[in-house]
């Protein structure tokens, strides 16, 4: 077992590390949604075709 972690602490590092960036996107993304804010970063949407289900009426 303690081989295996040797041989790959790089990767298990740096995995690790990607797993952590991707739950903080996801946070940020779900408190944007919570605020009102898109998630494109359009500033209007009132000609985009997918405005209804963005955002809520």
């Amino acid at each position: 077992m303690l081989t295996f972690l040797s041989e790959n602490l790089a990767t298990i590092l740096i995995s690790a590390a990607l797993a952590v960036l991707v739950v903080f996107i996801i946070l940020k993304l779900r408190k944007d949604r919570k605020k009102g804010k898109s998630a494109c970063g359009c500033s209007g949407c009132a000609s985009c075709p997918c405005a209804g289900m963005c955002h809520k009426q």
